[in-house]
């Protein structure tokens, strides 16, 4: 067995491979950004790029954005959980996993370029890039895998199940992504629905309440307080509570006008006090800190406002606006990027990222309340978004400018962890 100072030593080579990946595609993805806003700015700029238009682009930014840069703190955060840290080749195994999965998104954005896409929002993985991203689940699966049978000895039974059990619920995920990205499974835009109901949207959000409660055992955070065995039976019965109350409502084509979806949908309000109440009930490194204080503010914004804007006259007034896009932007940019940060500090508390800290969040918020207030405007003024109107090209000047400022965050933040 290695001694604890090696032990340590491994973690944070472990770390540093995971940083270098996850904040290498965020500086990618938001390269593409800024591109992006600058046609969107002066659309003739693409015709210099043609036949590599606006649509061709698109994809490049989200998709490395949501597995790129949102998911790979995650498998980071699995990986240093799993991976045993005194095997031989335990660093290694990292590179293989981490590599096999940025090699399936570059594989990716040469797909989407070349007009090779499935037309679906963020399952764009067709023709011959449709198994690339699955194949490298599929590597990480194995590595992960073999690394908790050999774990098996010295965990506890309780330890084994957490583990297998949640490998367990990985296993069909490949296959998931593979046979939900097929255009035969359901339309790209489906005409028999009306968009996003309180029940989908409470079931999924549930989904990263119970990644969020993992993360503080993932990445080794101890609970402070006093009655700390009470814990989480509190936060983990409140979660099933929350369960049933999406099993009970309606689901599938159902309006947003049912009272039934508001107050379903209503539940998450309370679970703005109960994840603050969890995550501050733990202890973080210092360099944490930070971009924990801002996920929960950010955690906090996102569900008051999500709830509001899916009421009645809300809903209708900011669908398929601007206000959505900054909506989008303050849950990946704002909550889903400050988790990311609080992860990879929490990984390597010894090396803590500060960097890029203050110039992304402000970036970030200026780029949320911009489009926010352009899209409260845009149902009623919709010509003039086509016509050039000065306040519109002011709005999207300012939008460019916040994207350049969280592009340069990230390249601070990359070229502070490759030192």
């Amino acid at each position: 067995m290695l001694k604890p100072a090696n032990v340590t030593e491994v973690r944070s080579a472990v770390a540093q491979v995971v940083r270098q990946h996850a904040l290498g595609w965020l500086v990618a993805a938001n390269v593409i950004g800024v591109g992006l806003a600058t046609l969107l700015l002066w659309p003739t700029a693409g015709d210099r790029l043609a036949p590599f238009s606006y649509g061709r682009w698109m994809p490049l930014h989200l998709n490395w954005q949501l597995y790129g840069w949102c998911a790979l703190p995650l498998v980071g955060a699995l990986l240093v959980w799993i991976l045993v840290p005194d095997h031989p080749s335990v660093i290694t195994h990292a590179r293989w996993a981490l590599g096999a999965w940025s090699v399936a998104l570059g594989l990716g954005g040469i797909s989407w370029l070349s007009g090779v896409t499935s037309g679906k929002l963020f399952l764009d993985w067709h023709g011959w890039a449709r198994p690339v991203l699955p194949l490298a689940m599929v590597v990480l699966w194995t590595i992960l895998g073999a690394h908790a049978w050999w774990r098996w000895p010295q965990d506890s039974r309780r330890e084994r199940g957490l583990r297998w059990g949640i490998l367990g619920g990985l296993l069909g995920v490949p296959a998931g992504l593979y046979w939900a990205a097929g255009r035969d499974v359901y339309p790209s835009v489906n005409p028999h629905s009306g968009g996003a109901t309180g029940a989908a949207l409470l079931g999924s959000t549930l989904g990263v309440i119970a990644i969020f409660g993992l993360l503080p055992q993932w990445l080794g955070a101890k609970r402070s307080a006093a009655d700390n065995q009470r814990q989480p039976g509190v936060f983990w019965g409140a979660w099933l509570v929350s369960v049933g109350v999406w099993a009970a409502i309606d689901h599938g084509n159902t309006s947003h006008h049912e009272g039934a979806q508001i107050v379903g949908l209503g539940v998450l309000l309370l679970w703005v006090p109960l994840l603050i109440w969890w995550w501050k009930n733990h202890t973080w490194s210092e360099g944490a800190k930070c971009w924990l204080g801002a996920a929960l503010a950010w955690w906090g914004l996102l569900v008051v406002t999500g709830w509001i804007t899916f009421l009645p006259g809300v809903s209708e007034r900011l669908k398929f606006t601007n206000a959505l896009v900054g909506h989008a932007h303050l849950a990946m940019a704002g909550l889903v990027t400050s988790v990311n940060g609080m992860i990879l500090n929490q990984l390597d508390p010894t090396r803590p990222m500060r960097r890029g800290f203050a110039l992304w969040q402000g970036a970030v918020l200026v780029h949320v309340v911009v489009l926010s207030l352009m899209g409260w405007w845009e149902r009623d003024h919709a010509e003039a978004f086509f016509n050039g109107v000065a306040w519109v090209q002011v709005g999207y000047t300012i939008r460019w400018a916040a994207g350049i400022a969280m592009a340069v965050a990230s390249v601070q933040m990359l070229r502070e962890t490759r030192r």
